[in-house]
This record gives C-alpha cells, sequence and structure tokens, in this order.
C-alpha cells in the first residue's frame, strides 16, 4: 500500500453515537462511569463548584453500590451489557446492510461515556482511510444532554486533527417513516406472539420515554416535543385512539420538576383504577439498557402488580430487530446522499498517483 496518507483511497463512514455503559457491575466501574456522566455540563446544569461537592461527597459514594447491584440484576451471561451488545449488533447489522447493497461504508461505534471511546472510534475510522463520516446518533429525539453532548465530543476530537474529514449530522429522526415502522414492528410483533391488548375493556399501552428536568423544555430543548410526536405517530401506526396509549416520562432524578406525567405513577393510577393488563414499550431507547430492563421490566412491573395491576407486558425495545436495521439504513442513506459509497476504483487512484507524481515533478 502506498505509505502517503494523501493517496490512500477514501472511504465514507457512518459513527454510531450512544451514552454509554460501566464496562462491567461493579461499584467501581459504575463509580468511573457515573463521574464522567455526571460531570457533563449538558447533562447537570448546575454551577461546576456546587455540582463538583454534591458529585462527589454525596451522589458518587452513595449511588456507585446501588447502581452496581442493579446493572448485575440485568448483565447478560458471557455477552456482558445489553447496551453495548445491541449497539455493536446494530453497527454489525448496518454495516452487513451496506455490503449486501454492494456499498462499501465503514461503519463504527462510539459512546459517550465509557469504553469505546469517541477518540477510539474516530481513530479507528481514520486508519482505515476515512474520509467523509456521517454521525448517525442512536438517540432518535434531540436533546442537549444526548445529541448535543455526543456531537460536541465528535468536535472536540476532531479539533485537534490536522487533516479533518468531511462531516455530516442527523440531528433527529423522531417522525422518520422507517424508525415509526420499526417501532410498529416491534409492539405489533409482540402482541402477535402474546395478544393484543384488550382495549375495550380498559387496557393500556404506555410509551415510556427517558425525563428530563423541565427547565430543558423551557430553555428550548425540543426533546418533549419530539417524544410526544413520536408517541402520536406510533399510536396512528397501530390503529390506536387517544387515551388507549399514554406517552409518560421515566428516571427522575432530584427534587425539581421534570417531564410530566411520570411513569411510574402513571402505572400506580392506572393499577389502583382498575386497569387489568398494561403493555409498556420505551421508543426512544433504540437498545435495551439499565433503564428499560430494570427500571421499566422490574421495578414498573412491581409497582403495577402491588396496585391492583394483574397483567404487566414489557415490550423489549428495537435492539437488532431487522426493521430497526432497515431504518437505520434508510436514514443514513438520505444523509449520504451524494457521496460516494465506495472506494475509488483502480483507475481514479492511478490518476491521483499520476498528478501527485507531477506535482511533486514540477515543485522539484
Amino acid at each position: 500500500m502506498n505509505q502517503n496518507p494523501h493517496l490512500r483511497p477514501a472511504k465514507t463512514a457512518v459513527l454510531l453515537l450512544n451514552l454509554g455503559t460501566p464496562s462491567a457491575p461493579t461499584p467501581k466501574a459504575v463509580r468511573s462511569y457515573l463521574k464522567e456522566f455526571l460531570s457533563d455540563p449538558r447533562v447537570v446544569e448546575i454551577p461546576r463548584i456546587i455540582w463538583w461537592c454534591i458529585l462527589n461527597g454525596i451522589i458518587l459514594p452513595i449511588r456507585s453500590g446501588a447502581s452496581a447491584k442493579k446493572y448485575a440484576s440485568i448483565w447478560l451471561p458471557k455477552l456482558g451489557s445489553p447496551l453495548m451488545h445491541y449497539s455493536r449488533l446494530q453497527a454489525k447489522e448496518l454495516a452487513e446492510k451496506f455490503a449486501h447493497h454492494g456499498q462499501l461504508v465503514l461503519v463504527d461505534l462510539a459512546m459517550r461515556y465509557g469504553q469505546p471511546s469517541t477518540q477510539q472510534a474516530l481513530e479507528a475510522l481514520q486508519a482505515q482511510g476515512m474520509e467523509r463520516l456521517l454521525l448517525l446518533p442512536l438517540y432518535p429525539q434531540y436533546s442537549a444532554t444526548t445529541t448535543a453532548s455526543s456531537f460536541d465530543e465528535v468536535f472536540r476530537v476532531l479539533g485537534t486533527w490536522r487533516n479533518q474529514p468531511e462531516l455530516r449530522l442527523v440531528k433527529h429522526y423522531h417522525d422518520h417513516p422507517a424508525y415509526i415502522s420499526a417501532l410498529r414492528d416491534q409492539v405489533q410483533s409482540a402482541w402477535d406472539k402474546d395478544g393484543r391488548p384488550d382495549f375495550a375493556k380498559g387496557d393500556r399501552l404506555v410509551l415510556s420515554f427517558h425525563g428530563l428536568p423541565k427547565r430543558n423544555l423551557m430553555k428550548g430543548d425540543p426533546y418533549h416535543c419530539e417524544c410526544l410526536k413520536s408517541g402520536r405517530l406510533l399510536g396512528e401506526a397501530l390503529g390506536l385512539e387517544p387515551g388507549q396509549y399514554w406517552v409518560t416520562f421515566q428516571s427522575r432524578f432530584g427534587k425539581a420538576e421534570w417531564l410530566k406525567p411520570y411513569t411510574a405513577p402513571t402505572i400506580e393510577k392506572l393499577g389502583k383504577e382498575g386497569c387489568e393488563r398494561i403493555d409498556i414499550f420505551c421508543p426512544g431507547f433504540p437498545a435495551d439498557c439499565l433503564e428499560t430492563l430494570e427500571e421499566i421490566a422490574m421495578e414498573a412491573r412491581e409497582i403495577f402488580l402491588e396496585h391492583g395491576g394483574k397483567d404487566y407486558r414489557y415490550i423489549p425495545c428495537l435492539n437488532n430487530n431487522p426493521e430497526w436495521i432497515n431504518a437505520m439504513y434508510d436514514i443514513a442513506q438520505h444523509h449520504l446522499s451524494g457521496w460516494p459509497l465506495g472506494v475509488e476504483s483502480d483507475a481514479t487512484l492511478a490518476l491521483r498517483n499520476q498528478r501527485a507524481e507531477s506535482a511533486k515533478a514540477s515543485i522539484s
């Protein structure tokens, strides 16, 4: 291979961006992960000095051990973190999808916190000749706390590079038809297997999204509106009427008001009011993780059953559903429009070599 980096075949790449996960379900690994995550000013908008004291003096010492036990309850035997497992599967199968269509596109995964880091992923793509880069966040609904933070980290790394790639961003796809279709397929597949809820008798579908402080909405973050739209479009795709499905928000932290309605109190209310069956799905999480498998599939189930509910059914996230892989491919294809989706031909590379040699000759 020609050692001149300017003469390498120029390749197009897609980098999937996700939040991250501890490397192990241990207090030490969880503490390291939480410290990086909760130190991000995009995530916690509290004056740094005050937050540093709270984080290091209260939260990390108390939450690391408790969170480690929760991670241990959802850790996959021999596979590890569910989020990592399914995110890697998504990257692998998206690459195979490109290859199936005869397109040579590099696909990799980067985690905003933990490993593989954004810097590691970008450097790996650079080593393979990446000259054009599409960022595809695994956050369907845009938020400054997730999407923008992941973009920030990419910009930080690229800011240290002398030779930067062309760059495109997927801001959101909360209402993309292929994404909504994948969500519908995931829910409908569960119903085909286990039976559709009897909505006439009061059964309900709960669509639980990750929550944010209400002040984020008031400051202009579009996340809340995009979640509501995703929920409405999914409800319509399933043929449901308003009231047969509820959009709620989970994972509230601290005393400040967050986006409402909250998931846990909603489930408790439904149980007390005589709703016998709840099906619950998390459309904003493309891959199962702690927040879906422990908080929703386990904790929320206990709340519903303890307050009168009879039948609680958790519908897994998209994970590596073929319809979701197709959706990622469609979304990427739209944003890659106009870019060559392969390597340069031998003839083009030979022409570039010839021109480079001519340039050298003219200089000497």
